[in-house]
């Protein structure tokens, strides 16, 4: 079966997605699509420069690259993300590396805590009207194939929405949401 994106090996991308506002700027981009510095910097509420400086970073670890496609003329910046925004780590063979395992720590660390806040405003009492969420948990019987193909439907669901909502002629206010979605076998639970 062949990989639905590139396999990164490299540690120092770790680098990149650990820090909160880099990873912030990349889901705004695969959501969006090519932003500018200054749409990034509405988006998530920081400085333009910032939103630069951040880009830049992104850029040297080869995640986002220039997009002169949609800019307006030769001194616009627009930036969209290589291979679709789909990035899948090897972190085995980042471990076997010098500094990898640290690396790899950092970023589980990062990692989890970052899944924590997600599912503890998920869970949260409180409610903002008009927002709209969705907890799904169920439970199914797979083997391992099995679950590799559902993991690969849905994120052709997922694909294929990313497509219809960037259409440029649809001048919809749109916010961005987080799909977050873990599929493991069914983790005992501790203290019972």
């Amino acid at each position: 079966m062949s990989e639905p994106y590139p396999r990164r090996h490299d540690q120092t991308v770790l680098r990149a997605i650990a820090h909160p506002t880099r990873n912030r700027i990349l889901n705004e981009l695969e959501a969006s699509g090519p932003l500018r510095a200054a749409d990034i910097a509405r988006l998530i509420d920081i400085p333009a420069n910032q939103a630069s400086f951040h880009l830049r970073q992104l850029a040297k670890y080869g995640l986002i690259e220039p997009a002169p496609d949609a800019a307006r003329d030769g001194r616009d910046r627009v930036w969209r993300v290589v291979d679709d925004g789909r990035l899948q780590l090897d972190l085995d063979e980042m471990l076997d590396t010098p500094g990898g395992a640290a690396a790899v720590k950092v970023w589980q660390r990062n990692a989890s805590a970052w899944g924590h806040q997600i599912v503890e405003e998920a869970y949260g009492l409180e409610r903002t009207k008009g927002v709209f969420r969705a907890i799904t948990e169920q439970p199914l019987r797979l083997t391992r194939d099995e679950a590799r193909a559902l993991a690969e439907r849905l994120d052709e669901v997922l694909r294929d929405t990313l497509k219809e909502q960037r259409d440029p002629d649809d001048d919809a206010e749109r916010t961005t949401y987080l799909f977050f979605s873990i599929m493991q076998p069914h983790p005992q639970r501790t203290g019972t």
